[in-house]
């Protein structure tokens, strides 16, 4: 696959994983819910909307990803002709990665807020 192509696949995937930032997230409740559940569900995302799109370790995901990107190259293409795009796609994996990883942070965020409330979340 061309380095470019891959750059675009890693970028649309950044995009995608910040465009539902787990603050959207609904847990499966198991048992009846009471009349406060649409206002406890409504301040448990808003709590895990304030933790931000990316976690505190995105800028050395980001780091880690485009090392790894340019020494794939290097090591798989026998030569540096391409180390700038390789390198690009290997941040954006990282940052991609991060940003994945702060979305199941947020999801998490609100599974345990509506334990904490006294529902029974499943998933």
């Amino acid at each position: 696959m061309h380095y470019r192509t891959m750059t675009c696949a890693a970028f649309l995937a950044v995009l995608a994983a910040c465009a539902n930032t787990g603050s959207n997230y609904i847990p499966i409740i198991d048992g009846p819910v009471g009349p406060n559940y649409n206002n406890d569900l409504a301040q448990c995302q808003a709590l895990a909307a304030q933790q931000g799109n990316l976690g505190s370790s995105a800028g050395q995901n980001v780091a880690v990803g485009a090392g790894v990107g340019a020494a794939g190259a290097v090591i798989l293409d026998g030569n540096s002709d391409n180390l700038g795009e390789a390198a690009a796609v290997g941040a954006l994996a990282g940052l991609a990665g991060s940003a994945l990883d702060q979305q199941r942070n947020k999801e998490r965020i609100i599974r345990n807020c509506m334990r904490g409330r006294g529902y029974n979340v499943v998933g």
